[in-house]
């Protein structure tokens, strides 16, 4: 059974850094991505970055400058480094794992980032 939970996420004024981290189990498909999404309130869920087990790293342009996606095998776990945070960055963070062999979804419970002037 995959298993998928988020940390990291809190409080931090404009300007300020969180790294996220979106840690996994149970994946036993040979290809697969980890996403990271945000839905602030009243919005729909939107994409942040994704990386793939055997391919590149995509980050959405409007944040590619500032967030950074990278991940540790060896613990399982993907992260999500933002920088220079605005207040339109407060979200409640999501990680995803999709199978790219079943196309099976996974989501995490979400981390809340506040971000306040």
């Amino acid at each position: 059974q995959v298993h998928v939970a988020e940390f990291g996420g809190g409080s931090v004024q404009a300007g300020g850094s969180l790294r996220l981290s979106c840690e996994f189990s149970g994946i036993t498909f040979s290809r697969y991505a980890i996403a990271w999404y945000r839905q602030a309130a009243g919005k729909q869920r939107s994409l942040v970055g994704t990386i793939f087990n055997r391919g590149p790293t995509n980050v959405e342009d409007s944040v590619k400058d500032r967030f950074t996606i990278t991940r540790d095998n060896a613990r399982n776990t993907v992260y999500l480094q933002m920088n220079s945070l605005k207040p339109e960055d407060t979200a409640t963070y999501y990680c995803h794992v999709r199978s790219l062999d079943t196309l099976q979804d996974y989501w995490g419970q979400g981390t809340q980032v506040t971000v306040s002037l």
